[in-house]
């Protein structure tokens, strides 16, 4: 299941599917657009169905990830945010090209905070097709080449962060086997590739410790995102959300409440 959600605010939530927010004319982003006082969009994996992003193929993911941007534009965005990794690393050199407006991905802005904090050896978390992509290892080594990065397939966060099941003795014991290996390798700083992941933070950070950094990929776009609009427009607050989805409305309902913490009073079920 996709979904989008149209924001009348400039935040970039974690976990969001698709969205619409207010951004008025600030910077340059990297495919040379200016964000303008249309929303902005938003648009993730989901939940269920197109979750399942680590399954496809990086040529389906971009149809996705187009017809996803197609249908934001029609709603009039002014900047659309790739909140989902793996359509980050498979689909935004193409919607940059494609597209007239920002279009900003969560992996150099996760990259970015990864080097800052390394003191040389970064590991990261992501679905089999961020990881498959070595998009982290790419954008970290562009920022700083002399750093050793270490990415690992952590698929079952993905339903634990669903099914409720984060902060249960399961999560901490999957997160355990998924861990071990960066931690052996001597990991300082970790990247949670996924934007289900943040969920799982405080079961990840228990088991990684006091002596890893954790990076949210999500958190440092949703900053990126701020800088790019204007400060006024970010502190007044009052945004509206409209959520789109293409299946499954009241499943997507009630775990993006969980997510979100907040009410999902927009929803709207859509066709691409």
């Amino acid at each position: 299941m996709k979904g989008v959600r149209v924001s009348r605010s400039e935040k970039a939530r974690n976990s969001s599917p698709f969205a619409v927010g207010r951004s008025p004319k600030r910077k340059t982003t990297a495919n040379g657009q200016q964000p303008t006082a249309n929303p902005i969009g938003i648009f993730d994996s989901g939940v269920g169905g197109l979750t399942v992003f680590r399954t496809k193929s990086a040529e389906i993911v971009r149809r996705y990830s187009l017809q996803a941007a197609n249908h934001l534009l029609q709603r009039g965005i002014g900047m659309l945010v790739v909140a989902c990794n793996t359509a980050t690393s498979a689909a935004l050199p193409a919607l940059q090209e494609m597209l007239d407006i920002p279009v900003i991905g969560v992996i150099e802005p996760g990259a970015r905070a990864a080097a800052e904090k390394t003191r040389g050896r970064i590991g990261v978390i992501a679905t089999e097709g961020t990881v498959s992509s070595r998009a982290y290892t790419k954008a970290i080594h562009q920022i700083k080449p002399s750093v050793e990065v270490i990415e690992a397939a952590a698929p079952l966060f993905v339903a634990l962060a669903e099914e409720g099941w984060a902060n249960t003795h399961v999560a901490r014991e999957v997160a355990e086997v998924y861990l071990e290996p960066l931690l052996d390798a001597g990991i300082d700083t970790l990247v949670l590739g996924c934007t289900h992941y943040p969920i799982l933070r405080g079961t990840i950070e228990h088991v990684v410790g006091d002596h890893v950094a954790v990076v949210d990929s999500a958190e440092t776009t949703a900053e990126c995102v701020r800088e790019m609009v204007d400060g006024k427009a970010a502190e007044r607050g009052g945004a509206t959300h409209t959520f789109l989805v293409t299946d499954a409305a009241e499943r997507f309902r009630r775990i993006a409440s969980e997510f979100l913490e907040q009410e999902i009073e927009r929803l709207e079920l859509v066709s691409l």
